[in-house]
């Protein structure tokens, strides 16, 4: 492990240690799924996961959430989140992501003050600070703490120590809620989130990994990473794509020739945005 982030770790530890008793916000991705093991190493019994169950995020998460909290001995909680019934989340501004998170937060605090612990910590990085994340100004707000940003860890530290520690998600691909695949102000719905899941899956049935189905009403925008372009628009892959993807409802299915973009959808808040590079 390079010095610089065996500098780090251990002020991850240090930061770990002034909790008495810590509940982790536990995705199933890499992130998260880290600080728990490390919270484990550094607290051991007086760590928890807790895990918030909605349709806007992959059931493979929950599965992979459930491996990670069961493979190192940590007890594990898993609630429904709500906020597919609220709202002004469904109305998809560009706030949908603020209020998805102080209402999921504000139930885990809940959830883990009757069980005893008063701090919850999620798995926010420094490379969080580089996109429009309401999400991040609501965890504050509650007072949620953010140990590998306090460290100062990027995502390559985390995958790095994740797979050190051996972890099974130290490669998993990042994965945002399916709600950031619709244009801010298109109103989203539990039909139209299923419809993105399942045009998901058809790519990642195919073998393209990281990618993003973009709505766009009936139109189906694909983003993949610029190594699997090539592959994606030629047959006989193109029709295993396209003629499933128009069953699913999309009547036209497109491919952004840029790739696949972290936060593109966060252009219309902030043109200078667009010199934002792809991820290849």
């Amino acid at each position: 492990m390079p010095a610089s982030l065996q500098d780090k770790k251990k002020r991850l530890i240090q930061v770990l240690k002034t909790f008495d008793r810590l509940a982790v916000a536990l995705s199933g991705g890499v992130d998260s799924a880290l600080l728990l093991a490390e919270a484990h190493a550094a607290l051991g019994q007086n760590v928890i996961a807790v895990t918030a169950r909605s349709p806007i995020h992959p059931d493979t998460d929950i599965v992979d959430a459930a491996k990670i909290a069961a493979r190192l001995g940590v007890p594990h909680l898993i609630i429904d989140s709500a906020e597919m019934g609220r709202a002004d989340f469904l109305a998809n501004t560009p706030e949908r992501c603020y209020i998805c998170k102080k209402a999921v937060f504000g139930h885990l605090l809940v959830l883990i003050r009757e069980k005893g612990f008063q701090h919850l910590a999620h798995g926010a990085n420094v490379d969080d600070r580089g996109d429009y994340r309401p999400g991040m100004r609501a965890a504050r707000e509650l007072g949620v703490a953010a140990p590998l940003m306090d460290a100062g860890l990027t995502k390559d530290d985390i995958r790095h120590m994740a797979r050190e520690r051996h972890l099974f998600v130290w490669d998993k691909p990042a994965m945002a809620c399916l709600a950031t695949r619709f244009p801010y102000g298109t109103p989203i719905d539990a039909a139209k989130i299923e419809q993105v899941r399942r045009a998901e899956q058809v790519l990642a049935d195919a073998g393209l990994v990281g990618c993003r189905v973009r709505h766009h009403g009936d139109v189906a925008r694909i983003e993949v990473a610029l190594d699997q372009l090539p592959r994606l628009v030629a047959d006989p892959l193109r029709r295993r794509i396209v003629e499933p993807l128009r069953k699913l409802g999309f009547l036209h299915v497109s491919v952004d020739l840029e790739g696949y973009v972290t936060g593109s959808m966060n252009r219309v808040l902030d043109h200078d945005q667009d010199t934002r590079t792809p991820n290849s």
